[in-house]
């Protein structure tokens, strides 16, 4: 069987020790590259500074000894006036990634546009039929964009955006085609938007093109309280030291052969690095990768 591909999102760094981001906070990214690879990762999820060229960004990862693991796009697909420029910037992404040797990226709502769903997340708090054909629209332009460049995405429901709850991102898969979009579960997100994550996966487990592992603590989550709060009271944690049943997440995927991307966000160490070394432990265990 071939070697889990595992990487880490160093978002933990950026986070302000109440739980804010603020990437004033975050040390130069050649610094958390070495803290990250000291940590037990060879991977990292991709995310090319706007300062830096796709060769100059191939220089640092190897200069740090990782590898690239695929990164984020995120936008406002409902808007229906930025659609091309959109679609353009969703084109350029992918074909960065490309250019890095990666076949996959995650794709999601803009996170911070859904006001309602921050004061309530995971709820589904103003739903419209409406909007969520128009983001459906949008992002089939984008999705097509990026699979022309050779790199497939992989949608990632997000708490707090308009793409949150399994029936809107049961009607994202089923209104762009398979061609075009895959599935980029998160385990936490799928969480904390009431479903179970392993149930939920398996039903479109043919999808599947890359994973966010994500650990949550349920008892944070039943606060009710906003998204910024849960986060700054510790909602999320690495993986294993939480309530999301991990041990089916990884029985569900296991003939899966694509990345996964291990998240927390906010440490729940006293530092990233430590974080990020309790998660590359919790890897080695059950993945038997780093």
């Amino acid at each position: 069987m071939p070697r889990p591909l595992v990487a880490f999102n160093p978002l933990t760094w950026y986070f302000t020790a109440d739980g804010r981001y603020d990437a004033t906070v975050a040390p130069p990214l050649p610094e958390i590259y070495r803290q990250l690879r000291e940590a037990g990762f060879d991977a990292v999820h991709v995310e090319i500074p706007g300062t830096m060229t796709v060769a100059g960004y191939r220089r640092l990862l190897d200069d740090s000894g990782l590898a690239p693991a695929p990164g984020y796009f995120q936008a406002p697909f409902g808007e229906r006036d930025t659609i091309a420029a959109t679609t353009e910037q969703a084109r350029r992404a992918a074909g960065a990634h490309a250019e890095l040797g990666l076949e996959r990226i995650f794709i999601a709502d803009r996170f911070g546009d859904a006001g309602p769903r921050l004061a309530a997340p995971g709820v589904g708090a103003g739903f419209d039929r409406d909007r969520l054909d128009r983001i459906i629209e949008g992002l089939s332009a984008a999705a097509a964009a990026m699979a022309a460049e050779g790199v497939l995405p992989c949608l990632h429901p997000h708490v707090g955006t308009w793409i949150e709850t399994p029936e809107e991102t049961d009607a994202v898969l089923a209104g762009v085609s398979a061609e075009t979009l895959l599935f980029g579960p998160d385990t936490g997100h799928l969480a904390w938007a009431g479903a179970d994550p392993a149930a939920f996966i398996g039903r479109h487990l043919d999808r599947v093109g890359a994973v966010h592992l994500k650990d949550l603590r349920h008892a944070v989550r039943e606060r009710g309280q906003d998204y910024e709060r849960s986060t700054s009271d510790h909602l999320w944690t690495e993986p294993g030291r939480g309530d999301v049943d991990l041990a089916a997440v990884l029985s569900t995927l296991s003939r899966f052969e694509g990345w996964y991307v291990v998240e927390v966000d906010f440490a729940d160490q006293p530092t990233p690095q430590e974080s990020a070394a309790v998660s590359a432990a919790w890897v080695r265990k059950h993945l038997g990768a780093g």
